[in-house]
């Protein structure tokens, strides 16, 4: 499968997975205190859950595989 990207949606997908691998680090560190460490790890976890859907959904409707 070839798929092809504009250069805003590679990068804006890429920072959807920083974010997510971020919360996840934040979330295994104890680097803060463990309640902030939480709700940013998780605010992180879940923003870049959310934005990766409609990407997905955009790169599969261009490469034919979802109508």
């Amino acid at each position: 499968m070839d798929v092809r990207l504009s250069k805003p949606l590679f990068f804006f997908a890429i920072g959807t997975r920083v974010a997510l691998g971020i919360g996840v680090g934040l979330l295994l560190s104890e680097v803060i205190r463990r309640d902030r460490r939480r709700a940013v790890g998780m605010a992180l976890i879940g923003s870049g859950i959310a934005t990766t859907i409609p990407i997905a959904i955009r790169v599969f409707r261009e490469s034919g595989q979802l109508v």
